[in-house]
């Protein structure tokens, strides 16, 4: 069936239904941050309801054609690119926060809200939300959860799915599952509410989730350090973890800061530069804090190094980091965003740069990470006159090397972006054939006629 009578259908079916054909709003809307893929997005949706979802999942298994769910497309693995001439289904109307228990501290959302919407909310409950990340201004609740989110402080909260309490699901049918409805404890067989969380789309759609606030940490210091070497990061780290109860500790190189400077107009932090700096969040504890930097200068890890004395001076160090991927966003990076066990960074560490310097040396690489939690992100930024299709190419050249070094480690692929259509053709270096098969095997019994996110996960 054509476009035009798809449409016209919706529309007979949905009344107020808002929709877009605009060519700008394809492209957009048809997209996330990687560029790698070409864009072919036939409409955009807008529904308002979970009803709307469902007329609408119910109509495409009907009439033929494919959907993708789509957030606030932030992520870096092609998870929501339309390249078939599918219908793109964004959450943009759907952005209201239901409910709210304080008994139980849980707060029900529609998947449009976005990830700084849920944290100023539960802070005006004086309650906390602990998932960030640098693009909480703009991700949604809904992608959060169908990717598993993790960001800047998973070393002390963990990743989104333990804050997930209840979820609402559109399946690739069209019904409504409620699954878990907040429950603390339900042993009641299989949890669909987990097998959801990191499907990217491809089983169900996300229409609200039931959020598990906590309490507020103590105030929270930073302290952003200069470092002599890379083997530096992870001694300062075993140093930091045992004197102070981190909330975050995150690595970035001398090339990552430079952008970061340039893009949002900041002064450097230190006189000197240095190849390798981290940032600490953690309860404030000065006595421990001297200990830490006494001991790391004493040992020649620490360089020099900075301590906030303020909120908003908390605020500038976090700029260093957390404005990074927006500062090279322009360059259309390719991005690894890959994982090994903590225990295993400082070995994956330096074999990886080894590894890039041997195989990208024509490459300029931007290099940041959570490093408290064993992820790492290596961005290569593309030349001013190289056509993106050739450096895709350039880079996937590499990409055995590098996902062979992972799969030697026991280590992922894709640690928060998920697998999308970018890392797809590398699963196999995470996931054994026979895990693949039972993906796949998920994929068809929840989606039996392939309408959600074709091409994506598995």
């Amino acid at each position: 069936m054509e476009k035009r009578e798809i449409i016209n259908q919706i529309k007979l079916e949905i009344a107020n239904i808002d929709y877009s054909i605009d060519a700008d709003d394809l492209q957009v809307y048809g997209q996330d941050w990687t560029r790698f893929a070409d864009v072919d997005c036939a409409c955009v949706l807008f529904p308002k309801t979970v009803e709307q979802v469902q007329i609408i999942v119910k109509l495409a298994n009907k009439l033929d054609f494919k959907l993708v769910p789509s957030g606030g497309r932030t992520g870096y693995s092609g998870g929501v690119v339309a390249s078939n001439h599918e219908f793109v289904i964004s959450f943009e109307k759907m952005r209201s926060i239901l409910d709210f228990n304080a008994d139980d501290a849980q707060v029900t959302v529609q998947a449009g809200v976005v990830t700084e919407q849920l944290h100023n909310y539960a802070q005006e409950k004086d309650l906390f939300y602990p998932v960030d990340f640098a693009s909480s201004g703009s991700s949604q609740i809904g992608g959060n959860i169908a990717t598993n989110a993790g960001g800047i402080r998973v070393l002390r909260y963990g990743m989104t799915r333990d804050y997930v309490a209840g979820l609402k699901v559109v399946t690739a049918t069209g019904e409504l599952l409620n699954l878990n409805q907040g429950l603390v404890k339900n042993a009641t067989g299989y949890d669909l509410r987990h097998l959801m969380i990191g499907s990217e789309g491809t089983l169900g759609i996300i229409v609200e989730a039931t959020m598990q606030l906590i309490k507020p940490p103590v105030e929270q210091s930073v302290m952003l350090l200069a470092l002599a070497s890379l083997d530096s990061v992870m001694r300062v780290f075993s140093l930091a973890k045992k004197e102070l109860n981190l909330s975050a500790y995150e690595f970035f190189t001398d090339i990552a800061l430079k952008h970061v400077c340039k893009h949002r107009e900041l002064d450097k932090p230190f006189d000197d530069l240095v190849q390798c700096y981290v940032l600490c969040e953690f309860d404030e504890n000065e006595d421990a804090v001297m200990r830490v930097f006494e001991q790391g200068m004493e040992n020649g890890d620490i360089v020099d190094g900075l301590i906030s004395q303020s909120l908003e001076q908390a605020n500038q160090f976090w700029q260093y980091r957390e404005g990074i991927s927006e500062s090279i966003a322009h360059f259309s990076p390719y991005k690894n965003d890959i994982a090994v066990k903590v225990s295993l960074v400082p070995e994956f560490m330096n074999q990886l740069d080894a590894l890039v310097s041997q195989h990208y040396p024509q490459f300029e690489l931007v290099w940041f990470g959570h490093i408290g939690d064993g992820n790492l992100h290596l961005n290569i930024i593309k030349p001013e006159d190289m056509s993106i299709a050739d450096f895709k190419i350039e880079c996937e050249m590499v990409n055995k090397h590098v996902y062979g070094l992972i799969q030697q480690m026991g280590g992922s692929i894709s640690a928060e972006h998920g697998v999308g259509m970018i890392k797809k053709p590398y699963l196999s270096y995470s996931r054994s054939d026979a895990e693949i098969k039972i993906m796949q095997g998920i994929k068809k019994v929840f989606d039996p006629n392939a309408v959600l996110n074709p091409g994506k996960l598995v």
